[in-house]
């Protein structure tokens, strides 16, 4: 009819594509879970666990697999970027789901900033903050060229890092025995010491929650997902064991725990002197990868929250060229160069690791509400109650700080929540 105007179509939410398969989200989730695990955690968990430091691996790859078990079936059935952010939305609320979200920005941005500071302590010493703000920049401007280039180069990264792990496996599985008799639990670590190291250990696990986060740019999610974060687990937890096991038996509990550059001094205990140029360049390159990986997952998580209005909405552009969240990456990368600019290695791991574990709480819940049978509730169950338990016994000061920036997160959403209803 004349006078009146047609109605327009709503404009689309921006869409990434889906581009990565199984070995592309493997490769991502190693990526992850090795650089962090290997060369930031284990010298942390051993000033808490001492001789037990094995106990606490095992502590934490338990509550490690339930979180995945819960969080794989959340993303086969949700293949969507922002991986908890969007299980707690659906399944608990929305607050659940915003808190989730919060928790996974903020603690996978002081976990990226915990591995610029480890690629700057082992590439110039003396210099780490300088050297890891470039890290960061160099990371953010390769994932803003696409996830395709990202997940190649993350490829990359991992196979030289386990061929180097290996030789540092054989080196000392073949030195002279130091009296290591296993793990047991002694006077100053006890079960409290093996708790606080499995939960700095977990900070290490949490990688495959990358994996989760990028569903939306995953092939056949459901099928992707499924097999890729059992690999990914089960990969890491196993070059993890043979790695603490080597470690310990050459330099004990007390020299890893004393240790800066664990793997390093390792092989030049076993006689090895030689190849410990090489670990030090594994371990630049390791935490290299790593950075890779978390810039990519907080950049969609933080994506994903603006794209339903929880965080700025400038930030849910997509590039049109290189078909990424650019504006995200971006901002995500200016915060963690602040963070690798200031912060402490062992402070930011503490925070990280309470941080993500109310993630995984909330994913754990939301994994309850999908099924009334007995052994996916009882996984779901036993993995919350383990997040639980671990955050309880991290450090003090990294669970009085995850409280109250957890506790700015939860304001704003309720703030806005207030201002929505108002303005209605």
């Amino acid at each position: 009819m004349t006078g009146e105007r047609p109605e327009t179509e709503p404009t689309p939410a921006p869409q990434l594509k889906r581009r990565l398969g199984v070995f592309d989200s493997v490769m991502i989730g190693l990526g992850s879970m090795i650089g962090a695990g290997i060369f930031a955690a284990l010298a942390p968990a051993a000033v808490a666990a001492g001789g037990a430091l094995l106990f606490g691996l095992a502590v934490a790859a338990v509550i490690a697999y339930c979180n995945a078990n819960s969080s794989a079936r959340l993303a086969a059935l949700y293949p969507q970027s922002g991986g908890t952010y969007v299980y707690g939305r659906e399944r608990l609320g929305p607050f659940f789901g915003c808190l989730a979200g919060w928790g996974f920005v903020v603690g996978k941005t002081a976990s990226c900033a915990a591995m610029a500071l480890t690629v700057g302590a082992y590439a110039w010493p003396g210099y780490e903050h300088v050297v890891a703000v470039i890290a960061v920049g160099g990371v953010t401007a390769v994932n803003y060229l696409g996830v395709q280039k990202s997940a190649l180069a993350t490829g990359g990264i991992v196979f030289f890092v386990l061929a180097v792990l290996a030789v540092v496996v054989l080196a000392c599985l073949t030195a002279t025995d130091t009296g290591f008799d296993g793990p047991v639990l002694t006077r100053g670590h006890g079960v409290t010491g093996v708790l606080q190291a499995a939960g700095l250990l977990f900070f290490a696990f949490a990688g495959y929650a990358r994996i989760a986060t990028l569903g939306e740019e995953v092939r056949d999610p459901r099928r992707t997902i499924s097999r890729a974060i059992p690999l990914a687990l089960g990969l890491t937890l196993l070059m993890y064991l043979l790695v603490a096991i080597a470690v310990l038996s050459v330099l004990g509990p007390d020299r890893l725990a004393a240790a800066t550059d664990p793997l390093a001094e390792a092989v030049r205990a076993a006689g090895f002197g030689g190849v410990e140029p090489v670990v030090r360049v594994a371990a630049v390159v390791a935490a290299l990868g790593s950075l890779l990986s978390l810039i990519l997952g907080v950049s969609r998580t933080t994506f994903a929250m603006a794209r339903d209005g929880n965080l700025p909405r400038f930030l849910e552009a997509v590039h049109p060229r290189f078909a990424v969240p650019h504006r995200a990456e971006l901002a995500v990368g200016a915060v963690v160069a602040v963070l690798a600019a200031t912060a402490d290695l062992r402070g930011v791991i503490g925070f990280s690791s309470f941080a993500v574990l109310v993630y995984y709480l909330i994913a754990n819940a939301s994994a309850w509400t999908l099924s009334a049978q007995l052994r996916p509730r009882l996984v779901a169950a036993a993995g919350a109650a383990g997040c639980l338990i671990l955050a309880a016994f991290l450090p003090l000061p990294s669970v009085l700080w995850g409280i109250v920036v957890l506790g700015v997160g939860t304001g704003l959403y309720w703030f806005r929540a207030v201002v929505s209803r108002s303005a209605a």
